[in-house]
């Protein structure tokens, strides 16, 4: 290596490291921050353990010239990281996704069959199971957050929160196609009151479970499970989505 390059490679490295050094407050804010909406199950130093390796990613990689702040560049970086160790703790056995699966099969059947919001009774029916254990089954849907609204197969468990946040806290931003994206905006202005009201306070206004149980008057577990019946509800109506292109 050449003089010229050593002192490149050099002067590189010490920017990259200052550029950790500002920036590390900048992981526990966002670490702070996600774990508000997750489950009490999720530690935050290990989002922030995540987060950390996300920003010293974003140090090795930024240049001046991708148009961006580091600070907005990083932020990126640092929530995919610790969305990325979200998934893969995914604690959900199988049985989980499969009943979540069947959950939205029989929403969709149901709402094909009578043009209607398929009603907790009527799914539960459809599904062979009571009400109570329907409204487990919603509740777990949250809590492991399984419902992938663009998985169109049935077969991959992966998390739609784990597809949260590009640039801001909406998990839907991972949704490339505009026709997707517009298709899950009418659906979620279609979903029933309380369930589209929770979904605006959770992804808009960034509220967590505790903060809209005591907006709503209900319990934090009652939130979750309203949280994930529509999550459920969401995938039953876009889950085709691509065939009626």
């Amino acid at each position: 290596m050449s003089g010229v390059s050593a002192y490149r490679a050099h002067a590189g490295a010490s920017n990259a490291d200052a550029l950790v050094m500002r920036h590390a407050e900048l992981v526990k804010r966002i670490a702070y921050h996600l774990a508000g909406r997750l489950p009490a199950s999720v530690e935050v130093d290990d989002l922030i353990q995540a987060g950390m390796l996300g920003l010293l990613e974003a140090a090795a990689n930024y240049t001046a010239d991708r148009g961006a702040s580091f600070e907005t560049y990083a932020g990126i970086r640092i929530r995919g990281a610790m969305l990325d160790a979200l998934r893969k703790l995914d604690w959900a056995p199988r049985s989980v996704h499969r009943k979540a699966r069947a959950a939205a099969a029989a929403i969709r059947d149901i709402e094909a069959e009578f043009g209607r919001e398929a009603r907790d009774g009527e799914i539960a029916d459809r599904m062979g199971v009571s009400v109570e254990e329907y409204h487990k089954i919603a509740h777990d849907a949250a809590s492991c957050r399984i419902a992938s609204l663009d998985d169109t197969n049935g077969d991959d468990d992966s998390s739609l929160l784990g597809r949260v946040e590009d640039e801001g806290a909406d998990p839907f931003l991972d949704a490339t196609e505009d026709g997707f994206r517009a298709a899950l905006a009418q659906a979620i202005q279609e979903l029933p009151d309380r369930e589209r009201l929770v979904m605006s306070l959770y992804y808009d206004d960034e509220l967590n479970l505790k903060e809209i149980g005591a907006v709503l008057k209900v319990t934090e577990s009652r939130v979750c499970q309203l949280h994930g019946q529509a999550l459920v509800r969401l995938k039953a109506r876009l889950v085709d989505w691509r065939d009626r292109r």
